[in-house]
């Protein structure tokens, strides 16, 4: 018997470490996708293609349209923008403003901050941005694709108007705890480590000014002038002065407007709606990928007659925009579609019975380290099926009926649940913030696994201690603080390794 076993996770595992042996994510990721077929149609190959076209490749496609359409229209204001020369502009602005390298990771981790509505949004947003920065001052793009990930889903999942945030309160709520889902999600905040310690991680490798591991030899050849791209931003028309404006005004129109549109989509401006007027409401029934692709559009449109009216752009040069734009986003769509598919199917031969069953299982014979076990567990399936949304939607029903609610372990419960999950879509190879971070910063997808692999393991091993120490002493003030010295220390022990070899 092959469903609700440890066989539902074979796919994913051969899948992940074939991308990383062979380098070429496309590949593996069929080959997954066809072993998890092969064993949904019980090994028959007629059914095993019935499975893979059905259930995998048009249902992701399906289900994926609206994030599919909007990162091609995304494509098509960022490649504008590009030729409008805003973005050549705001590097040289920064230039006066932004002189090292500290400056521009500090830099790139505020603006992930301020961008917390969605992730892949604040992905491509940010990339956009600070791209030419980067480049300037000899970052790799395999280190912005990882500045790019690491704070997007982790201020995402800290933030309660995001759609993460919606997500997580919409699967928290009406399951007997005696509290509303945003309540839960906002008292879980403190706790989640994972989240938290990243983002003190990115100030410190900041201010230290110091790499290790894949991406200390990235960043060595970036200071020799090879920086890792994919894909090289288009030469500067010498005969066109870009402004800054021609950047800054498209991309606030996109945030002011696509948060607009997740309000709208939620029915917080529909009369009739139960969700009228109540953002939290609000987000929780919205739509994410519908209500970007139309903030996308709108944007598109908007950004095309401001760029002609400004007469920075020509309208051939626009319609020249689409066909970049697809060849663009087109390896990194594809690998999203797979990764999908691969994940519907894992689903379908009951990944989450199985991991039900063995939760059950610990939480049977453990009590104060089941924080820390729940922590690892989000982390290894979140991993395997490069989903940190369907982790949480199926751990955190599991977590609330393991603790009573009034338990203090609760919320650090549910918490280790999330952080779980952000850890592992984080060094999945098969996750889409992963795929569309390596996008956004345009290099090579495996590349930025490998570089990205050891700092989330370096998190992920503290929080996975402070978690112990949280099942112990429940209480955030005296954890978070115990966190952020153990990631200091490491860094800094890591750092003298460094120098001295």
């Amino acid at each position: 018997m092959i469903t609700n076993t440890f066989w539902t996770l074979v796919p994913s595992i051969v899948a992940i470490v074939l991308a990383l042996v062979l380098r070429e994510p496309h590949v593996s990721l069929f080959i997954g996708a066809a072993l998890a077929a092969f064993l949904l149609a019980g090994l028959r190959p007629v059914a095993a293609v019935d499975a893979f076209v059905n259930c995998g490749l048009l249902t992701a496609i399906a289900e994926n349209a609206g994030i599919i359409a909007f990162v091609v229209i995304l494509g098509v204001i960022i490649q504008i923008i590009r030729k409008t020369n805003g973005s050549a502009a705001f590097g040289k602005w920064a230039a006066k403003h932004i002189k090292t390298q500290t400056g521009a990771v500090l830099a790139t981790f505020v603006l992930g901050i301020l961008i917390f509505i969605d992730d892949m949004f604040n992905c491509f947003t940010v990339g956009a941005v600070m791209m030419p920065v980067t480049d300037r001052l000899k970052i790799s793009r395999q280190k912005l694709a990882w500045l790019l990930d690491a704070t997007a889903a982790p201020v995402c999942m800290i933030a309660p108007i995001s759609s993460w945030g919606a997500a997580v309160s919409s699967t928290a709520a009406g399951l007997g705890t005696g509290e509303s889902g945003i309540s839960l999600f906002i008292r879980a905040i403190p706790f989640n480590f994972y989240s938290l310690l990243t983002l003190v991680f990115i100030v410190i490798i900041g201010i230290l000014n110091f790499d290790y591991g894949k991406m200390a030899e990235y960043q060595k050849r970036a200071a020799e002038g090879d920086l890792g791209a994919k894909e090289d931003l288009p030469a500067e028309k010498e005969s066109r002065q870009g402004a800054i404006c021609d950047l800054v005004i498209p991309v606030v129109f996109m945030i002011v407007v696509c948060s607009l549109f997740l309000l709208y989509v939620g029915g917080f401006f529909d009369p009739a709606s139960e969700n009228y007027r109540d953002v939290a409401l609000a987000l929780g029934g919205t739509d994410g990928a519908s209500a970007l692709s139309m903030g996308g559009l709108v944007t598109l449109v908007f950004t095309v007659v401001y760029s002609l009216l400004r007469k920075v752009v020509t309208f051939r040069e626009v319609s020249d925009c689409v066909g970049e734009s697809f060849r663009m986003m087109g390896s990194p769509l594809i690998i999203l579609i797979l990764a999908v598919s691969l994940k519907n199917m894992t689903m379908a031969l009951g990944v989450q019975a199985f991991i039900s069953h063995v939760m059950e299982g610990a939480a049977a014979s453990l009590t104060r380290l089941l924080p820390a076990v729940i922590f690892l567990f989000s982390c290894l399936f979140s991993f395997a099926c490069g989903s940190s949304w369907g982790t949480f939607g199926i751990l955190i029903p599991i977590v609330t009926a393991v603790f009573p609610a009034d338990s203090p372990l609760l919320i650090v419960g549910i918490s280790a649940c999330l952080a779980g999950a952000v850890c592992g879509d984080h060094c999945s190879p098969i996750s889409d913030t992963t795929i569309m971070s390596s996008a956004a910063a345009m290099c090579d997808h495996v590349s930025h696994v490998e570089t990205q692999l050891p700092y989330a393991m370096t998190v992920a091993a503290v929080s996975f201690a402070v978690y112990v120490l949280a099942g112990f002493v429940p209480n955030a003030l005296v954890c978070l603080p115990v966190g952020a010295a153990l990631i200091a220390g490491v860094l800094l022990f890591l750092r003298s390794i460094t120098q001295r070899s």
